[in-house]
Order: C-alpha cells, then structure tokens, then sequence
C-alpha cells in the first residue's frame, strides 16, 4: 500500500464518525493507529464498512479499482471511493440522530393521548376501573396482557351450511389470475397473488360460503397476457355435494381503472383508487340483486365482509364499507410505516426521496384509513401487532386492552375504538406434500433410491446436484432455505456449523441460497453474503460437508424437503427476525423437524407444532447445540418430526378458513336497511312506460303502432287522415308521454306548486344527475352572491337541451347546514324543489326537497343516511378532545379565555360539529389534528371549509363523495353518471371530490380562496397521490362561461366518458 498512507487518516475519521454502529450485527473492531501493524485499511473498507452501510454499487466499484493496474488511477479511485464511505458513515449517523429524536416526539405524544384517555374515561369510572384503566394506560407500567376468553365464539362449523353468504376480497396491484401465475414476474406480482387466490378458491369451499368475488384490476395492455383483460374468470365452484345455483363458486373480477392500456405499479395506482371503489360498487349492487333473485326471496344478498389486502386495497375497502355499510376485514401483508422505518436506516435516501419513489406517505395514510374502518384486523403473528402495528397513530395494544374490557363491561367509552386484532396464520394447500412412512432406523435411506450398481434408480436432478457436494451423503442434512440477505444470517449459521466439531461429523449442512449465474453481478449485499460464505468454507476447511448449488427450480423445493427428510435431517431458520416463517411450515409438512430463531413468526408456529427448537440468531453455539440436539438424539427427532405432522393441519387452507369465519362472525355486523318508505319504488313500473316513451320521442326513433316499421311522424299523418283505431292508439301514448311526473324538477306542476312538498321522490328515475359543488365563500364564510348566479347559469345550461333536461337531476353540495342554504337560496329567489338533493354539513346530510318534511313544511334529513353513517360516531369524545386539542398549545394547559376555536352551534346537527376559526394562524391542519385524534382512539372526518373560517367534523365515513356514493346505494343513480361542478379550489376535502367514476367540472376564477392550505402539514402525501393528472373525466370552462358553453362542455364530457 506504498503511497496510500492517506488512507490511513480517512480510516480514523470515518472510526471517529461511528462506523462501529454501521454495522447494525456485529459491532466494527476498533482499531487503534498503534495496533496497525498488519492492518490493510483498503480490505477493512470493504469487508466491514461498505458492507455495513448497504451501498450496492460499492461492491461493483471495489471490484473496478483492484482490476485497475495503473497506480495513480488505482490511488485516485481509492480516495474517492473512501470520501463516499466517509460521507455515507457521517449521515447515516445524521439520520440516527434524526431517528432518535422522531422516536422519542412520538412516545411523548403517545403517552399524551393515553393521559387524555385516562383523564376522559375516568370521569364515569368507579374507583377500581379507574386504577385498572391508571395502571393499564400508564407509559410505564409493567407489560400486562389481559387474557382473552374466545371460549364464547362459536366455532364456523357445518350447521352454517345454509347461510348463504357473499364475501368481497380486494386485491389491486399485480397480475392476479387462477392459473399459471406469473409469480416474480415484478414486484407486485408476489406470494400475495398467490395466497389471495388460494384464500378465494378455500372459502368458496366452506359451508355456509355461497360465492367469493376476488376484485383486482383489469390490464388491457400488450405488455401483459390477455387473460388480464378479462373481466371475470372463475376460480372454482361451490362445494360438490351442495346443490347450488348459477353463480356460486369464486371467481375473480376485474374492474377497470387507471390508464386502460398500461399496466401500472402500485406506487402509481393511488390516484385511481376512487375509480376502483366506484366500478367494484356498481358490480357489487349489480350481483346482490341477481343474489337476491336467486337466493334472497327477491331481497339483495349484500357482502357479508369487504376484505382488503394491502393498503391500496384497504383504502378500497374502507370507501366499499363505508357506501355499502357492511363490515371490512384488512390484512396489511407488509406495512408502509415499516418499510419506512427500514429505508431511513439505511441512509441512502431521505425522506422525501423515500416518498417519491414508493409513495410511502399515501400508503401509511391508506393505511390509517384502514385501521380506522376495520372491524377486525388479520396478522400472521403477535409480533406483527405489537412491532408493526404498534407503529402506526390508529392502534396502541394498551388502549386496545382498556376499551376492550370497557367494551365487555358494557362501560361508555365515549366514542373511543381500537381496531380488533386476531392472529390467523396464512393456509397452506397440502395436497401435492408426499410424506414418507416411518423412517427404519438408520442413518437414513439414500442407498435405496441412489444407483446401487445393479438397479440404478432414477432420483430428482436436484438431488444430484446437492449430493455431488458431499463426500458422505447420508449423514443428516441440516437445511437451510433463503436468499442470501445479510438479515437471514446464514453466515452464523457457517460458523456455528464450522466452529462445531461433533456437528461436522454427524451431519452435513446444505445451504439454498436463491438462484445466481455470476457473484459479481449480484447486489452489493446478497453478493457480500455469498462471499463471507465461501470464505468460511474455506477457513473451516468444510469442503464435502457443506452444499450450495448455483441453480433450483421452484418445483425443486419439495425434493429438496423430501431429501432432508430421508437424511433425518433438520431444516433451520436463523434469521435475526423473522416476520413468518412459511418455509417452517413446509418443512414441518414433510416431517422435518426445526431450528429456528426467537425473533418474530417462528415463536408462534412453534407454540402450534412443538416441533423443534427456538434459538437466539446472534448466539452461534447456541444454534451448534440446538443442531446437535436434534440430530444426534433420535427419541427428541422422531417425537418432533411426529408433532409437526399431527399438528400442521392447524396451517392449512379449511383450518385457516375455519378460524377466519369464526373471527368474521364475531364482527358488529350490519348492512344497508331502509326503513322509510319510498313511494318511488311503488310506482316505478307505473312510470318506466312514460320514461321508455320520452326516450322515443326525444331520440326520434320509430315506432310500430300497427306493425309497420313507420316514423312517428308518419304515424301522426295517418292519425290525422282518419285512420280511427290509429288515431286513439296515438292518444293514448301521447297522454302518457304528456303526463306529468309528480316531484320533476321541470315539470308545470312543480311551476305551479313552487316549494309545496311533492309527493314522489324522482331521484330515483334520473339517468343524470349534476352536483353543484362550488364552494365561494367570503372572508366571513358567508356565501358569495355569484354562486347564485352560477347556481342559475348552470341549471339554465341543462334545460338546453329538453331530453338532457328530463334525463337530468340537480343537486347541491355544501359545508352549509339546511336552514343557512335555504334562507341564501331563497335570497336570489331559487326554489328548493329545483334540486333534486341537498347534501349539507360536509355531507353530514342528505335532503330530498319536496320528500321528507314535517308539518309545517319544514324539511328533514333522510333519516337511513344518518343510519348509514353512524359507524364509530363518538360525538361527546369529539367535542372534548377537539377543543382542548385546538386550543392547547403542546406542553401547554388548555386556555378558557381565548382559544383558537369556538363551537357553532347554529352549524352543527346529530352528526356534524361545526367550529368558527377565530385565529387561523394557530389552527392545527387536518392531517396533525387528525393523527391526535386516532392516537386517543377517536375516528372522524376532519375537514376546514367555508373559506378557513370554520372547522367541521362529521363521521369516519360521511363526506360529499360518499354521499354520492349512498345516492347510488339507496336510489341506483349510477356514480358514473353524475358530474360535480367545481371551482379551483373549495374546502379541504376538494380533492375528494374530483377522483372517481363520475364527471368533473371545474370553473376557473369562480373561487378566490379555499381552504386547502390547511389540509396537509409538510413531509404528508401530495396532491398528485389523490387527484389523477390527466383524466378524460375532468373538464374546464372560464368562470364567465355562458350556458351554452356550459352545456357545450357538460355534452362532450359525458360523451367522451362514454
């Protein structure tokens, strides 16, 4: 290393910097420039700091700078790659820092929403509650679980054979089909395409299970096989032996959304997601009702459950439950908060960069949403409750535990909800495992299926080529099976293997480390991995005791069990943590008994199949003797082997089907229920003639009143010549399509009535319906009286044209409460039964003017949407916190006589708190004060509207868009066949009203100012992770538009649309 003795002084700054914390698994030795005789910084940069800070491309440089044989290059080379070492050692412990202090604010606040808790709950506590809740809650009280009785759950069995039930599973990203799949083709197209399906295909097999829709996304791309445009495939019928009918079975629907023609990742699905929810809303209405016909006595059959998978599917799922009012299921397979947390340890990218590439900030927000909507949460261990999910604002264990036993006491709550967690390890199907018998005794049976000179026996080639490794064979195999990642700890795993003598001469050890042509093309990681192992091979001297072939198939895995097995050999996991352990699980279905380590999953699979040993990963003589133990005691081998097998159908598809069901059925369950009449229903045969008629006259088509293929006009000549019979077939016609509807917005007895209540509600029988959404708002929050007159260019605009007028209905969406709207409407002299609906209050209510009304002629809310959205409501909870939250500053005490907020009362109804905005500047955003809320167990919409001078909270699920979603729901008005007008910005939940199936409008320069600034604090997700870029749903038009230009503009986007 002459002339490099720089390198030296780059070492010792990079030592001084904590490149002995890089190295998250084993501390790097300290070195001191006294002790250097022998030392080789260059080889220390590599093997223990480059490997430690993760770089991928540090490996592929190294390799560069040793085939350099020009001295001075090689030295420049050097100096440069220690400069990035050096930087990439000093931020990462920036980022520790940064990490250290991000973990300690969110104990401090965490701890602040459980002394609320405390404070709130123990009001109407006895003495004993309150020390039960003060001693359950406290930040630092001992761990304490309380002991669940599932004994009361009735088991899912086969007396529910005549349930019936519809179940919706969500699964939006990759390529999802029943067959052939695609499995590793990309990222998305994973173990959770497959485990989606498999869960698909098991349920429709349970008793009482009469269909399964699997949702994904329908592809029509070249990239991709065409069998992913198909809108539906069927995955499986019902069960045999039941006699069921046309559309039992699991089958897998795909709905459009997105770009049609591209097949997109996941990270750029999110502004999509509403067209998801809009199109899997219209199929879900459409098979309840065929349900019905079928199997309902004429009723819809509506979902039983919506089950999310993921968190795009979860924020789906949460929206579906929301319209529908059934319960939702998530099951969050890998979290956003912690792939999050992994990433910035890493130090190769900030935050915002994190962000940009993985969209990681919408996902954690999804899944949120998840967590606040979910009746019952799915995880595959306790540790992924407590480590993962403990991570995120909606779900603290130690509140869980409080409002749970208040809950079963039957204790008020005040509104407070955790999500139910329950953990259901993932099925496994079983039917292709070959088990063989009993094993003799022996050190097992390879002789007899490996050529023996005079009956040569064909054997799988993947036996070959792991035995041609070894020098003896049939000593037992210790397996272990996964990627070479520096977090699986195979390298421990060598030296344990190595360092014992007794172990090297009992067993041999085979290492399945993925597939891989060239070292040097892998990644920095994997490849560092590989090479610490060959390297311990050779130091240990282990050749012909140690495997590890370049190449298997994934048909190969079940061979490579079923040779372990002969061997009487041990599989092992020794990751530093594992999340599951699905290869233990296999493993235990071929009869291998198991070493494994502490951390995570494996603990839980150990608890079901008492099949093996759990280790500490980082103690390598105890993985030596845990090895040892197995192989060298037969009684403990076969007693584990024989566990395993009798215990493993406790992972199989019926058990994890049975035991899902039976946590399902546990759930609050509801549905939609109407209990107002509606008159509409009665007669819409008695009017569907007078609809199908406007239609004839209005599109010219030609009628047949005597059978021939004459125009109506036509028809009308031969009336008025004398033909008599003719003639009074004509009038007939011609009276009903002359009627007027009762409750038509255009209609001359509407004219005539002016705002006398009608007896009809006509929602119903639109094709169309125009939603008003602009919100213009002075700096008082008073309505601007320009919105009366687009209220009024714009109705103008749809009686243009008089069949688009007909078709079409008008409602109005408002933060405004009934009786303000009613009184500015009445202002610029608009009638209220000119609209069809009026959703009010931030979608908090819905009125049909002329429909519901009190004596006096005083107007009510429709009283199934209050039902509908009373999900989670804790309005008392609301009220406290939200007012101590906005008029405390942190570390503060709450202030009586001047807070940022006051409640107003004259805005607020049953389901909606109304704040005035008294110093803006002071006013928490939405996504800060909405994550306070979750941490003390409170669910609401949050929303600031009318200009930023108030504040509205209405129920989880309630909002402007998803009361068009309920007007779907209750009244079959198609979401794709509504149009919002807009303005350029509104309140906060603006963004919300854009996405989706329906029509957007949005007027320029018609809004001066919204509240959209409050909506986000810096370092959330972005507007482009809600609103769709470039849609052809979304139109302009000048705010000076003329109602020609309107209807212009309103023509060519339903046209376009359709």
């Amino acid at each position: 290393m002459a002339g490099n003795e720089w390198i030296n002084g780059y070492l010792e700054a990079i030592l001084d910097s904590g490149a002995s914390a890089i190295d998250e698994q084993k501390p790097a030795p300290a070195v001191s420039v006294a002790d250097r005789d022998g030392f080789n910084p260059t080889r220390y940069f590599v093997e223990e700091v480059v490997t430690g800070v993760d770089e991928s491309d540090l490996h592929r440089t190294w390799i560069k700078v040793v085939a350099t044989r020009n001295t001075r290059e090689r030295s420049s080379r050097l100096e440069n790659m220690c400069w990035r070492i050096w930087h990439l050692a000093r931020k990462k412990k920036q980022l520790e820092l940064e990490d250290v202090q991000r973990v300690a604010r969110r104990k401090w606040e965490r701890e602040e929403g459980r002394k609320d808790v405390t404070d709130d709950m123990s009001e109407d506590s006895s003495e004993g509650e309150k020390e039960d809740i003060i001693e359950q809650v406290k930040p630092d009280s001992p761990k304490k679980y309380l002991v669940r009785n599932f004994s009361t759950l009735e088991v899912w069995s086969e007396s529910n054979k005549e349930k019936k039930l519809y179940i919706v599973l969500i699964s939006l990203h990759g390529l999802v089909r029943g067959e052939n799949m695609e499995l590793g083709r990309d990222s998305d197209t994973g173990g959770q395409i497959k485990y989606v399906v498999e869960l698909a295909r098991a349920l429709a097999k349970m008793p009482g299970v009469y269909r399964v829709d699997l949702f994904t996304r329908q592809v029509l791309s070249s990239e991709v096989d065409w069998s992913y445009g198909e809108p539906t495939e069927m995955l499986s019928t019902g069960p045999e032996d039941a006699n069921l009918g046309e559309s039992s079975g699991a089958y897998i629907v795909r709905i459009p959304f997105g770009t049609r023609d591209k097949y997109l990742s996941k990270e750029l699905l999110w502004p999509h997601v509403p067209e998801f929810v809009d199109g899997a809303l219209a199929h879900i209405l459409n098979m309840s009702k065929a349900l019905g016909d079928q199997i309902g006595g004429g009723q819809p059959v509506w979902p039983y459950v919506i089950h999310g998978h993921y968190a795009d599917a979860g924020d789906s799922a949460a929206l579906l439950s929301g319209a529908l009012n059934v319960p939702m299921v998530l099951t969050g397979h890998s979290l956003g908060r912690n792939k999050l947390e992994q990433l910035l340890k890493q130090g190769r990218q900030s935050k915002e960069d994190i962000n940009s590439t993985y969209r990681i900030m919408r996902r954690i927000e999804a899944e949120e949403l998840s967590l606040d909507a979910a009746e019952l949460v799915i995880t595959s261990t306790k540790q992924e409750i407590e480590e993962q999910w403990g991570l995120y604002d909606g779900f603290d264990v130690k509140l869980e535990k409080v409002l749970r036993a208040r809950m079963r006491r039957g204790v008020n709550s005040h509104g407070r909800f955790m999500p139910r967690m329950a953990v259901i390890p993932p099925g496994m199907d079983f039917s292709n495992v070959v088990v063989q018998e009993d094993i003799a005794e022996g050190d097992g049976d390879i002789a007899s299926l490996t050529n023996d000179g005079s009956s040569p026996k064909a054997v799988p080639p993947i036996w070959s080529e792991v035995m041609r490794f070894l020098t003896n064979p049939h000593k037992p195999m210790i397996l272990a099976l996964s990627r070479p990642d520096p977090k699986k700890n195979i390298t421990t795993l060598v030296k344990a293997f190595g360092e014992c003598r007794p172990l090297r001469e009992l067993a041999n050890l085979t290492l399945i480390m993925g597939n891989r042509d060239d070292i040097d093309e892998m990644s920095g990681g994997n490849a560092s991995v590989l090479i610490t192992v060959l390297k311990l091979i050779d130091k240990y001297d282990l050749y012909g005791q140690v495997a590890f072939p370049k190449h298997h198939k994934q048909c190969d895995v079940p061979e490579i069990y079923r040779l372990a097995g002969k061997t009487k050999g041990v599989f092992i996991n020794p990751a530093v943590i594992e999340p599951f352990g699905l290869t233990l699980i296999e493993a235990a279905a071929h009869g291998l008994p198991m070493v494994a380590t502490k951390n995570g999953g494996p603990v839980d699979i150990h608890q079901a199949l008492h099949n093996g040993l759990l280790v500490d990963p980082h103690d390598q003589n105890a993985i030596a003797d845990a090895l040892l133990k197995l192989v060298s005691e037969k009684n403990l081998w076969n007693e584990c082997r024989k566990n395993g097998l009798r215990n493993i159908h406790l992972f199989s598809w019926p058990e994890h089907c049975r035991t899902y069901l039976t946590r399902v059925a546990a759930c609050r369950m509801r549905h939609p229920q109407w209990q107002t009449d509606t008159p509409a229903d009665e007669h819409a045969a008695e009017y569907s003639l007078n609809d199908s008629l406007k239609d004839v006259t209005d599109m010219s088509l030609r009628l047949s009143l005597d059978g021939d293929k004459t125009s109506l006009n036509e028809s009308l000549d031969m009336a008025a010549s004398g033909d008599h019979q003719v003639q009074d077939q004509v009038k007939k016609l011609l009276s009903k399509v002359n009627k007027p509807e009762p409750g038509a917005r255009d209609s001359d007895a509407d004219r005539k009535s002016g705002d006398a209540p009608s007896k009809y509600l006509v929602l119903r029988k639109r094709r169309k319906l125009i939603v008003l959404a602009i919100d213009c708002y002075d700096s008082d929050g008073a309505p601007e009286k320009k919105m009366i007159g687009l209220i009024q260019m714009i109705t103008k605009a749809i009686t243009l044209d008089a069949q688009f007028g007909r078709q079409s209905g008008v409602a109005l969406s408002t933060a405004m409460p009934m009786s303000e709207l009613s009184e500015f409407l009445k202002s610029g002299n608009i009638k209220l039964n000119d609209f069809d609906a009026l959703i009010c209050s931030s979608g908090s209510e819905v009125y049909y003017p002329g429909t519901y009304t009190e004596e006096g002629g005083k107007h009510c809310p429709d009283p199934d949407y209050a039902t509908h959205i009373e999900y989670r409501w804790g309005s008392d909870g609301l009220k406290k916190t939200i007012w101590k939250l906005m008029n405390t500053a942190e570390g503060l005490k709450p202030s009586h006589s001047s807070g940022v907020i006051e409640h107003d009362v004259k805005s607020s109804n049953s389901h909606c708190l109304s704040y005035v905005i008294k110093d803006l500047s002071k006013a928490r955003k939405v996504d800060d004060l909405r994550q306070k809320l979750r941490m003390r167990g409170l669910r609401c919409h949050l929303m600031y509207c009318r200009n930023s001078t108030r504040m509205q909270a209405v129920p989880l699920l309630a909002s402007r868009s998803q009361a068009l979603r309920y007007l779907f729901v209750r009244w079959r008005l198609n979401v794709a066949n509504m149009c919002v007008v807009l303005g350029e910005t509104g309140d906060t939940d603006y963004e919300e009203m854009i996405s989706g199936t329906h029509k957007t409008l949005i007027m320029k320069d018609v809004v001066g100012k919204g509240s959209e600034e409050l909506l986000r604090t810096s370092g959330s997700y972005l507007r482009d992770d809600i609103v769709p870029g470039d849609s052809p749903l979304i139109a302009y038009v000048k705010g000076g538009a003329t109602a020609e230009e309107i209807f212009e503009t309103l023509r060519q986007l339903f046209k376009t649309a359709a």
